[in-house]
């Protein structure tokens, strides 16, 4: 984590052989130098399968030994999933696995022949280049609960956009065939709604049914605060209702099939969510972190996914440049531009941080207060969403120590912080 660009440098020398590879799905082609970009042997191409793999792995040696080098480097751009399998194979052999930046490898290789072709033979070497001139980064492969808990983030985010989708299917169903649902029930996802919804939807399936038998399938499974009035005024909206009245058999088929899929994707979300919280609290740190008000076990999972081991960082400031939160300006001459974030790094990540301070600063005293200290200061006040990205690294900050320390969180040390910086503004 903590290379600079002329230790990666210094760490490629005589005795590096250094691989670059063109990842696909189903062939991959790498090529060999020594640490001066000098290509050693000829272009191998090997299958996405077990005996490629070995043949990789046995071209490799034959190679190491021939040019006699001890310390191999693999280098290749991170394409999609392709990769995964190849980076574990090398993870086993512990042979050190590094990654370049596509747009990187797009941007050099024309440097070699002047012209912007590409083939699977080509990007091998530029990749090679890039790592010999240390520009790459190492990835971090989580393992054991780590690995566990980004998979179940990353089920929980499939599970949540396609509950999203079924949610928006349905409200929009909704306004098709029977608008004025939406003024006997504020949301259409409470118990008696959802009976509704399965039971009589449409204005004509709700005309056909008497007030009491519409009372008689609430009550079935909701107890209190359904009755004859409500059930009442579902009847009136129903006799004066503008909703579509043609296709009305595939439209409740419609319905129907939405209707399955979100009550399906919501056991599915809620058994996960449980699983979620089994694997978290058993990492070190994230029972501490649900002390903080305004943050519950989902965003603590969410946190620790994307980060990962918090012991691989040495300060928080390098969890800060992973989320993209790093401050980037762009001057020239006399010229100068505006400050913003690099948005380079974990877009999830930074997602997260987002999503978690807005309740915090509308519930969470002390992150309100910092918030707007920040907005209203005398001196160089803040926009909102500046103060808000500089409110995430301030929990990044927060989080790290709690999770370093294995302390609870002490809102004491937030408003020592915030009576500082009033004092430095006031002298």
């Amino acid at each position: 984590m903590n290379y600079t660009q002329n230790q990666k440098i210094m760490s490629i020398n005589e005795r590096t052989l250094v691989i670059g590879i063109d990842i696909a799905k189903e062939v991959q082609y790498a090529r060999a130098f020594d640490y001066r970009g000098i290509e050693l042997g000829k272009v191998i191409s090997f299958e996405n399968t077990a005996a490629g793999f070995k043949v990789f792995a046995d071209w490799i040696k034959s190679l190491a030994n021939q040019k006699q080098k001890n310390n191999i480097v693999v280098g290749l751009e991170p394409t999609g999933h392709y990769w995964f399998n190849l980076g574990n194979f090398l993870k086993e052999l512990r042979v050190k696995l590094v990654l370049v930046n596509p747009y990187h490898v797009k941007r050099i290789k024309e440097l070699d022949d002047n012209s912007q072709t590409k083939n699977d033979s080509k990007d091998p070497k530029t990749i090679a280049k890039l790592v010999i001139d240390g520009r790459y980064f190492e990835p971090y492969i989580p393992e054991g609960i780590y690995s566990d808990l980004r998979i179940a983030m990353d089920i929980r985010e499939g599970i949540s956009k396609n509950l999203n989708k079924i949610k928006n299917k349905v409200t929009q169903w909704i306004d098709k065939y029977f608008p004025e649902f939406n003024h006997v029930f504020g949301d259409w996802e409470g118990k008696a709604a959802l009976i509704t919804l399965k039971e009589f939807p449409t204005p004509e399936k709700v005309l056909s049914t008497s007030v009491q038998q519409i009372v008689v399938a609430w009550r079935k499974e909701v107890k209190r605060a359904v009755g004859f009035n409500r059930a009442t005024k579902l009847v009136e909206v129903a006799k004066i209702s503008i909703g579509i009245k043609e296709g009305l058999r595939m439209g409740e088929r419609d319905l129907i099939v939405n209707l399955e899929q979100y009550d399906l994707y919501s056991r599915q979300l809620e058994q996960l969510e449980l699983e979620i919280k089994e694997l978290a609290l058993q990492i070190p740190g994230a029972k501490e972190i649900l002390t903080i008000k305004g943050v519950g076990i989902i965003t603590a999972a969410g946190f620790i996914a994307e980060v990962g081991d918090i012991k691989r960082f040495t300060h928080p400031s390098q969890i800060q440049k992973l989320a993209g939160l790093n401050l980037i300006e762009n001057s020239s001459g006399k010229h100068k531009g505006k400050t913003g974030i690099s948005k380079r790094g974990r877009s999830r990540l930074r997602a997260l941080l987002f999503r978690v301070m807005m309740p915090l600063v509308a519930k969470n005293p002390e992150f309100k207060m910092l918030h707007e200290h920040y907005k209203n200061r005398k001196y160089n006040p803040l926009k909102k969403k500046q103060s808000l990205i500089l409110l995430c690294c301030k929990l990044i900050r927060i989080l790290y120590a709690i999770m370093v320390k294995q302390v609870e969180y002490n809102p004491q040390n937030l408003i020592k912080d915030i009576s500082l910086l009033q004092l430095r503004e006031a002298a």
